[in-house]
């Protein structure tokens, strides 16, 4: 069955090349599919195109199905959901999500199912699916960088006091710590933070009601629907709520990668800190892997991989991009492939940041690194502004310290004393916590969830 279809068939070829994995990924849908049905219906019946009685009907009736979208035994939630192991199904003669619901309805009620597409088209259906899914989707993955920001805060200040060498250009700089790292790691991840919330901004806006990009001739009450399910806005124009979409898409999946080039980076400082040349730092036996021919290998099998996931995740924006280059405004069926290419994202970039989060709550680090003498040159600044201290010109300084290395002369103290803002003395973890803090509480989810569960009887 299909919504659009009248007495002509689609060759059965077109039919397999258009639809392509559509269904597999409507599944993540259902469950957003039917909010929207429900918010549609009580505003249907605000403007006379439904009677009260039957709204109620179809929210009742569509409450039942949200129930069989979530997994078996589970309470329904507003939450996205892996729903292919729930017992919702998309009928194998079943175009999509949206013919599946309406047949449903229109199983159980009749007439009354079939007047739930008034004054909407599948576009400003899958419009609104896909920026709650997204919705959603970003708030599962806000939880994963709290808990990874609370656990590199942690870790930051439990190795502060350990030494590392710090690099530029892959040669020894100044002294470092572990605190340090770790830290500037947990900052990065703030900054993560601020860019997926305007992100989520971007995303809770409401698209229904735009039927197939131009508006519809009914009274629809767009504004309602909004509050219905919880949007922060609309998407004022009908023709940009439909030309937002990719553009959703893209925004959303530069936030992912701004976080998985968090990740990605971390990641190639532990492949090269566990790195016998470096021997910074060291994980449990079972958190690495061995060689099949080199019996004392302890690969960084973890750390590769989550660089080699986030850096595919990095190419997302570029892929989008590419996706709807040269579209005009309107719809067209380009847009649906990038379900394909973004949704799997959000769980792949989960699963790392909780694969890093188990690496480093197991990681030991090396004690009194700095005091092995091939590190003594990292100290080469401190001696320099010793000597600044006690008046000499800095250029004078930095003559006599370089002088003193190439005669084989230098002399140097490993005590390092940092205390400014950020520096090895003086974290500002506190201060970083709080940024994140804030940054955390401007999403705002509680919002969207008493909506979602005002629809839903609760």
């Amino acid at each position: 069955m299909k919504l659009w279809q009248k007495n002509t068939a689609s060759l059965k070829e077109v039919e397999q090349f258009t639809v392509g994995k559509d269904r597999e990924f409507d599944l993540l849908l259902a469950p957003f599919d039917i909010l929207g049905n429900i918010a549609h219906a009580k505003m249907l019946a605000t403007v006379g195109l439904l009677t009260h009685e039957e709204a109620e009907l179809l929210t009742k009736e569509l409450r039942e199905i949200y129930k069989t979208t979530q997994p078996a035994g589970t309470e329904a939630t507003h939450s996205p959901l892996t729903t292919h192991h729930s017992p919702f199904t998309i009928h194998d003669n079943i175009e999509d999500v949206h013919s599946q619901v309406e047949f449903l309805l229109t199983e159980k009620l009749g007439d009354i199912g079939k007047k739930i597409h008034s004054a909407r088209s599948r576009n400003d259906q899958v419009l609104v699916d896909v920026k709650l899914f997204l919705r959603s989707e970003i708030e599962k993955t806000v939880s994963s960088i709290q808990s990874f920001f609370e656990l590199l805060v942690t870790k930051s200040e439990q190795f502060k006091n350990d030494l590392l060498p710090g690099y530029t250009h892959l040669q020894l700089a100044m002294p470092s710590s572990f605190g340090l790292w770790l830290g500037a790691y947990a900052e990065s991840l703030t900054d993560d933070a601020t860019v997926l919330k305007a992100a989520y901004d971007v995303v809770n806006k409401n698209p229904l009601g735009s039927a197939a990009g131009y508006g519809s001739s009914f009274p629809i009450n767009r504004t309602l629907t909004t509050k219905l399910l919880g949007f922060a806005d609309l998407n004022y124009n009908v023709v940009y709520a439909q030309m937002g979409r990719g553009k959703a898409e893209r925004i959303v999946a530069q936030a992912l990668a701004n976080v998985a080039d968090t990740l990605a980076r971390l990641s190639m400082d532990a492949c090269l800190y566990l790195n016998q040349n470096f021997g910074f730092i060291s994980f449990p036996a079972e958190l690495t892997t061995g060689s099949s021919i080199m019996p004392h290998k302890k690969n960084p099998d973890v750390f590769e991989l989550i660089r080699s996931y986030c850096n595919r995740i990095k190419a997302l924006p570029n892929e989008i991009t590419m996706m709807t280059t040269n579209l005009p405004s309107g719809y067209h069926r380009d847009l649906q492939l990038l379900k394909e290419h973004l949704f799997p994202a959000f769980e792949t970039l989960r699963s790392c940041i909780d694969m890093a989060g188990l690496m480093l709550s197991n990681m030991e680090v090396k004690k009194n690194i700095l005091q092995d003498e091939k590190y003594k040159y990292l100290f080469s600044v401190e001696e320099v502004n010793k000597l600044v201290l006690e008046g000499l010109p800095f250029r004078d300084a930095y003559k006599k310290v370089g002088l003193d290395i190439e005669a084989g002369e230098f002399t140097y103290s490993t005590d390092v004393q940092h205390t400014h803002e950020g520096s090895i003395g003086n974290l500002q973890n506190e201060a970083i916590k709080l940024s994140m803090q804030r940054i955390i509480a401007s999403f705002d989810f509680s919002t969207y969830h008493k909506a979602i569960d005002h629809l839903l009887g609760k």
